[in-house]
């Protein structure tokens, strides 16, 4: 599991460089974070996790800011969540998660998408079967053992958890985030997370190879210059 999760890791940083799409990315994530959950990071731990992520990803503190400060004027736009699931190049599978003030403009954008790699989108749980909506914690510490207790003991639900080279990761679904971020600080004190997010994590990976690695790139590159998609997700082994 923590390798499909690298592996998609190491495609999207390949094409999510573009400052001004990260910035925005974040910028709506951050405002309807705090505008359903509240604007203060310690009682809003999706906050608190998107702003320690942004804040590494380089995002300028006036960005989060602003983003918080339009939550507590109540304004600003309506956002909703929107989730389109498809096949890419030799059958991978394909979830993109968008952040939408049109639905009708957002699917257009993306079927647009998949229609020129002559991809198929699917229909609303056609792949997301084959995922796990994990939450995930990667931290550096030496005690597997203790950690899966500290979360045993705040009856999280651990899916998997690896060791490797002194860094943890704990996979738990997704929603035992803010139970599982809680029992991880009570019992080790603040973290400073590598990872620390709620992702669809493959179950299968589709290995990938000759001209279909060209149209699974050009297909997510596309993907992401969408202003609504907020991530894409899938199970591409390139």
């Amino acid at each position: 599991m923590g390798r499909a999760y690298q592996n998609r890791k190491e495609s999207m940083a390949k094409t999510s460089d573009a400052k001004a799409k990260v910035y925005s990315k974040y910028g709506r994530e951050i405002y309807m974070s705090a505008k359903t959950g509240g604007v203060e990071p310690d009682g809003n731990l999706v906050l608190r996790g998107l702003i320690e992520r942004a804040k590494k990803d380089q995002v300028p503190t006036h960005v989060i800011e602003k983003a918080i400060d339009k939550a507590k004027g109540g304004g600003g736009e309506d956002f909703s969540p929107a989730r389109y699931e498809g096949f890419g190049p030799g059958g991978c599978m394909v979830i993109v998660d968008c952040l939408t003030d049109n639905p009708n403009r957002t699917i257009g954008e993306v079927r647009n998408c998949f229609t020129k790699t002559k991809c198929k989108l699917g229909t609303p749980g056609s792949v997301s079967h084959m995922f796990d909506h994990s939450a995930i914690f990667a931290f550096k510490h030496d005690d597997e053992e203790a950690v899966l207790e500290a979360l045993m003991m705040a009856d999280v639900d651990v899916s998997d958890i690896e060791n490797e080279d002194g860094m943890i990761t704990v996979f738990a679904p997704n929603t035992d985030y803010a139970k599982a971020k809680t029992a991880l600080i009570e019992a080790f004190g603040e973290i400073d997370f590598e990872v620390d997010d709620i992702q669809f994590v493959p179950q299968t990976t589709t290995p990938l190879a000759g001209d279909d690695v060209a149209t699974f790139e050009k297909l997510v590159d596309m993907l992401n210059f969408v202003d609504d998609v907020q991530n894409v997700y899938h199970n591409a082994e390139v």
